[in-house]
């Protein structure tokens, strides 16, 4: 699963997921994409899910970019420990993704494969999430 090699602090706050994303909004390396329509945490085992989902049905052709990265450690406690004590320790990892923000990117197959592999990626999050095209034109803002 995907986790940082290292990081400053082990137990960070939960934080908030307000707004619309700034960056990684738009399609930049493949043709077509997985855009977020909601905010979440997607963790590292269900980012890993989707990307096994449509390499599997693309059948080692095209090209899949990742474009989030679970950077959040999300702590728990042990079940049936009293109150106290201190945060818990480290459980999985999430990434924080905010409402048009660009999760999966691929290339080099067809239009009606590349649909398809995102549409069984996107049953696989926990989000809401679209499906887009790069548009060719002018590189105009695609989403507003």
């Amino acid at each position: 699963m995907l986790m940082p090699k290292r990081v400053k602090y082990r137990r960070v706050q939960r934080g908030r997921m307000k707004g619309k994303a700034t960056r990684g909004n738009m399609i930049s390396y493949g043709e077509y994409g997985i855009q977020a329509m909601e905010p979440g945490w997607i963790t590292s085992n269900q980012i890993e899910a989707a990307r096994i989902a449509m390499t599997r049905y693309v059948r080692r052709g095209g090209k899949v970019w990742v474009k989030i990265f679970p950077d959040k450690p999300i702590s728990q406690k042990p079940a049936e420990t009293r109150m106290g004590s201190g945060k818990g320790a480290p459980e999985y990892w999430v990434a924080v993704v905010k409402p048009g923000r660009v999760l999966f990117e691929m290339a080099g197959v067809g239009e009606e494969v590349a649909r398809e592999a995102l549409r069984l990626a996107a049953h696989k999050l926990p989000i809401k999430c679209k499906i887009i095209a790069r548009e060719e034109v002018g590189g105009a803002n695609e989403n507003k």
